[in-house]
């Protein structure tokens, strides 16, 4: 087992949702950009990081249901398994390090909240993009949402990667269109505040020059 697969295990057997600085108990932001894109409900969604989120529950309340969750944890899925319960068996569950993820498929919609800062080395946001390129659908979309350069430095003991709107879109600017980014600023279960910046976009067909 990898450092960073030990290191995410080890909190998700040892803390409870309200001990993670990300948790919300209802995604709203994410919501509101399916909304905007207006997804069919036979999209396909891969949500990266997402193995104790309740977005899954949110896209199941939506009608959704084709819907992947790709977390390093083995932990944090079985935590999102027996939430769900009976629910659980519509999701297709991939336990894999995001950067090792070879896709079986292209996807309609990419969701990352909170996953790719933890990528702090140019070889694994390399790696991150090439993977992105080949699993979204042209025309397909991605949101993807980081600590914003007003947000921490850190997270769970681990370092990472802030972004703005212009340092997040050069990355992706080569396959993808921006749609639209925004701040927000996430309020902890323990009342501090962290800020995050959201953007959106939409795979090109053709390489934009």
């Amino acid at each position: 087992m990898n450092s960073q697969k030990a290191h995410w295990e080890k909190i998700y057997e040892t803390k409870a949702e309200s001990d993670f600085s990300w948790f919300q108990s209802y995604p709203q932001t994410s919501v509101d950009f399916i909304s905007l894109f207006k997804l069919p409900k036979t999209a396909s969604i891969i949500d990266i990081g997402g193995g104790d989120s309740h977005l899954v529950d949110a896209l199941l309340e939506l009608g959704y249901s084709d819907i992947t969750v790709l977390d390093i944890s083995a932990n944090s899925i079985e935590r999102a398994k027996a939430r769900l319960g009976e629910k659980a068996a519509s999701i297709l569950w991939i336990e894999k390090d995001i950067v090792d993820f070879i896709p079986q498929r292209s996807y309609d919609f990419w969701h990352d909240r909170a996953a790719f800062h933890f990528l702090t080395t140019e070889i694994q946001i390399i790696k991150y993009l090439a993977i992105v390129k080949q699993a979204i659908k042209p025309g397909g979309h991605l949101v993807l949402g980081t600590f914003s350069d007003k947000g921490p430095g850190k997270c769970s003991g681990l370092e990472i990667r802030q972004y703005t709107e212009t340092s997040m879109s050069a990355l992706f600017e080569k396959d993808f269109m921006r749609l639209k980014c925004k701040e927000e600023t996430h309020t902890t279960p323990f009342n501090t505040q962290q800020n995050f910046v959201f953007c959106s976009f939409q795979r090109t067909s053709i390489p934009i020059l």
